[in-house]
């Protein structure tokens, strides 16, 4: 059998940190890491076309991952409607109790949470998910709308921003049974963007008191939120998914396509969505793997577009 320095002229080269520029097949040896790597080539990043929602509609709510999302309410008209991503298509299931638009999601397809929204009039109620049919829980102690959200499930969630009106800075924590008021955010807002989860979220673009687009960024421990790095282009009605430490941004007004990608420290702008659009929703794991639906394009569209980031250094692994 032919080994590596026949097929490639040179032997596997050990480096203590990944080269610069490696060949895409190149094969090397990381030291600190000790492990065996190979490049697959540049990194690329683009959003591509997925599945169209079977309802289209703007002001909805979402959770869950690229493959397996929930997406939930919406207008025009109110809409109850809820639907599921398999990661490449949606399939209607079980409506909300209470249809409304500009509600907020966290959690996971099988376990969700519906929060707030616009019935009339802005309405605290919440509702859980469990993978089949929605339950109406304890409402918000704040009614409001556009309030953004982050969580693991339907067990532990973190609502945050939003309109009731006027604009508020309220924090509130789900713990599965009751709302409980927490620190407020720094930056009174709404129609921002979250991620994380209950303990360690992102809080991110929305509408001030001026009122005014901001970039505003706050990063929540489980006690209290911080001012970090703000985003690049400052922005309300768009979406986020991710963790408190690799998020990513999209959308917003108006009809933005931009998309920003979050590392920990500071947002780096990156390719943009096909369709600009706001008020619509998000899905993701981090910032390498997310999902936007919905929005209002005009008018409320169906689109759905899958982002991922394919190239860079992988670690071999043997089976």
């Amino acid at each position: 059998m032919a080994d590596y320095k026949s097929i490639k002229g040179t032997k596997i080269q050990n480096y203590t940190t990944d080269p610069d520029n490696p060949l895409t097949g190149q094969v090397w040896y990381n030291e600190t890491d000790q492990v065996l790597k190979v490049s697959t080539g540049p990194l690329v990043s683009a959003w591509a076309t997925g599945g169209d929602l079977n309802t289209a509609r703007q002001a909805l709510g979402g959770a869950g991952t690229q493959t397996a999302a929930i997406a939930f309410g919406g207008a025009s008209p109110f809409q109850a409607a809820t639907e599921l991503y398999n990661g490449s298509s949606w399939t209607e299931v079980n409506d909300l109790n209470t249809a409304r638009i500009y509600v907020t999601g966290a959690g996971t397809q099988t376990s969700a949470l519906a929060i707030g929204g616009f019935v009339p009039p802005y309405s605290g109620v919440t509702e859980s998910w469990d993978g089949t049919s929605w339950t109406t829980v304890s409402s918000l102690n704040t009614a409001r709308g556009i309030v953004a959200a982050a969580g693991a499930d339907n067990t532990a969630v973190l609502a945050f921003g939003g309109f009731i009106p006027p604009n508020t800075a309220e924090t509130e924590s789900w713990n599965g049974t009751s709302w409980t008021e927490v620190n407020d955010l720094n930056t009174v807002r709404r129609a921002l963007g979250g991620a994380g989860n209950q303990t360690s979220a992102l809080a991110f673009g929305g509408i001030d008191l001026t009122p005014a687009f901001t970039g505003a960024t706050e990063s929540w421990n489980g006690t209290s939120w911080t001012e970090v790095n703000d985003l690049n282009t400052a922005r309300d009605a768009l979406a986020g998914a991710g963790t408190q430490t690799s998020a990513i941004a999209f959308g917003g007004e108006t009809l933005s396509a931009l998309t920003e990608s979050w590392d920990g420290t500071s947002w780096t702008e990156v390719s943009d969505l096909s369709i600009g659009r706001q008020f619509l929703a998000g899905a993701g794991a981090n910032n390498t793997s997310a999902l936007a639906f919905g929005g209002e394009a005009p008018p409320g569209t169906a689109a759905t577009e899958e982002w991922s980031i394919s190239g860079g250094n992988k670690t071999i692994t043997s089976s």
